[in-house]
């Protein structure tokens, strides 16, 4: 067993409950960029068609060693919300913590190739969901602050999240691919294109952050490339965006305002509630009481910094919790990533968490379910292609 990670063998299921589950592994993983609804569906019917083949073959699951580390911080959610200012608000919003059963049910069902086709599923669904957004941009009058492309989610800020986690997945497959190239190289200009028309600068910062991870792991001299492709979006983007880039290095621009506000708001709340915090859900209602008199906006729906939401929201202890979770992930990751012989779904799962890091510093991506589901599903893939290789060793022993 990997020190990586943790479970018991399990027996094959059955062939066509085993076909089923991929199937609906594949459907999962492509509509989570598509409908928040088929998605969750998808995802209830695969998580009862996982259980019921261990259930039939008396197995129980596994889980990377970073599962360990997410269930804390699950529980110590759940601890927060019995100390809330409204306990049973805060409980109903913890239901989001389900969604981290999709590790296990990964790690289980995407072993080997499962994970490569997995990848092209959500490649091939992020070209589509760009198209769109391109469309929507062009042709929909989607091409201002007050309305931007938002593919088929419901908020341009999941829909630029989710396109910048694509383009780390496509840029691994491009940088570390040793086959099937072509087709990442076709859907990347799209899905460039598409983040940079949706005007929001948290996922450009991900973006660049994530594929720069990707070139400092193949080659520190590649990092030369970036410089020159921000050159060229900005000489050849329209004024929207050009504007939009520009006003990232504006203090007095209104959203950087409110985002060092909304900073003060959340550290007072923390030194106010450090060890539990406010309660999952309940800044909205605390909001007004500790707004920053520099405040643009009244009332704001999280903090939009994923370490400050969760100190606010669940305490500093889960905190602690939450970045423990990242540490052993990162770890994990960079040990699959050194031992596989095909780097490219580890690369893309450390694209990610980086991604989500840098990104998470001006927007609450870790919050968004579509967002979170996509992130769990590629940090997994890594450790579920490499069971091929416990197989193997069980084989010959």
């Amino acid at each position: 067993m990997r020190a990586t990670t943790i479970g018991m063998p399990e027996a094959p299921t059955a062939p066509g409950l085993d076909r089923l589950t991929t199937i609906l592994l594949l459907a999962f993983v492509g509509a989570v960029q598509l409908s928040i609804a088929a998605a969750q569906i998808l995802l209830g019917v695969l998580l009862l068609c996982w259980i019921a083949g261990m259930v039939r073959d008396k197995s129980r699951p596994g889980a990377p060693t970073f599962f360990v580390a997410l269930l804390a911080y699950a529980g110590i959610t759940l601890i927060s919300s019995i100390f809330s200012i409204s306990p049973l608000e805060s409980f109903i919003d913890d239901r989001q913590l389900l969604l981290f059963l999709i590790v296990p049910a990964v790690y289980d069902l995407a072993r080997g190739h499962r994970a490569s086709t997995a990848t092209d599923v959500i490649v091939t669904v992020g070209g589509a969901a760009a198209a769109y957004g391109i469309v929507q941009y062009g042709m929909l009058h989607f091409d201002s602050l007050g309305q931007r492309p938002h593919g088929t989610l419901g908020h341009y800020m999941t829909y630029s999240g989710t396109l910048m986690l694509v383009i780390g997945v496509a840029a691994a497959r491009l940088v570390f691919g040793t086959r099937d190239r072509v087709w990442p190289a076709l859907v990347m200009p799209a899905l460039v294109v598409a983040l940079s028309l949706t005007l929001t600068r948290s996922a450009w910062v991900g973006a660049c952050v994530a594929v720069g991870v990707l070139f400092i792991l193949k080659d520190l001299r590649l990092l030369g490339l970036l410089p020159v492709v921000a050159a060229l979006v900005f000489s050849l983007a329209p004024d929207s965006v050009t504007n939009r880039m520009v006003s990232m290095f504006d203090l007095r621009d209104p959203s950087n305002r409110d985002r060092l506000a909304m900073a003060r708001t959340g550290s007072a709340m923390v030194r106010d509630y450090p060890l539990t915090g406010v309660g999952p859900a309940m800044i909205p209602k605390l909001y007004a009481q500790y707004r920053d008199p520099d405040a643009v906006q009244a009332l704001n729906p999280h903090l939009h910094n994923v370490p400050l939401q969760i100190a606010a929201e669940r305490g500093v202890p889960a905190l602690a919790i939450w970045i423990a979770f990242i540490v052993v992930l990162i770890y994990g990751l960079f040990r699959v990533f050194r031992s596989e012989r095909d780097q490219t779904l580890a690369a893309a799962g450390l694209a990610a968490i980086f991604g989500m890091l840098s990104a998470g510093l001006f927007e609450y991506n870790f919050g968004d379910s579509e967002f979170l589901m996509l992130f769990l599903v590629l940090v997994t893939l890594p450790f579920a292609a490499a069971r091929r290789d416990d197989a193997a060793a069980s084989t010959r022993a």
